[in-house]
């Protein structure tokens, strides 16, 4: 007899205890102050706390740019446009892009060759567009539906206690 497995249940890595991830971000942040130590600190956290998963941080938004923060992962792409690539398409969208072969996305940036697949939340303060998290891995098909939900609610932690400062990135005179 063979099992039926919905896609979002596609031959997965170990689950990700998400609920203690969620308990170490707010506990790590909490009492920090500072936006770039909170990023860089959260960054690792997911990094090392998810499975297959090659690369992991922050694209913050300047101007009509998104800029690169603290990550995890080999050197990546230091600005990204707004619209372009599936970070600057979710930046754009203001929602969650999780793509299961970004060789098959259109205008992919490839910042690491060995990356597949990619999912991208974005940093929202109210309305304010903040930047992006963003997250790849050298296996297709990685992120499912649970992934997203639950990097959602990471990010929501992030964002209510990392304390991003107004505004984030102050502009060139």
């Amino acid at each position: 007899m063979s099992m039926h497995r919905p896609q979002d249940e596609r031959k997965h890595s170990p689950r990700t205890d998400y609920e203690s991830l969620g308990s170490q971000a707010y506990d790590l942040l909490k009492d920090e102050p500072d936006f770039i130590a909170n990023s860089a600190n959260f960054a690792s956290l997911v990094y090392h706390g998810m499975s297959d998963v090659n690369w992991c941080g922050f694209y913050f938004k300047r101007g009509a740019d998104l800029v690169l923060g603290p990550f995890c992962g080999k050197p990546a792409c230091t600005r990204i446009v707004l619209g372009q690539g599936v970070c600057g398409r979710a930046a754009a969208q203001r929602q969650t892009l999780a793509v299961d072969d970004v060789g098959s996305f259109a205008g992919h940036i490839a910042c690491d060759t060995a990356s597949q697949s990619e999912i991208v939340v974005p940093l929202l303060r109210g309305d304010e567009l903040i930047g992006v998290f963003d997250l790849d891995s050298a296996r297709l098909a990685r992120f499912t539906l649970q992934d997203k939900v639950a990097l959602e609610e990471l990010v929501h932690v992030f964002m209510t206690v990392a304390n991003p400062p107004e505004p984030l990135i102050h502009e060139p005179v």
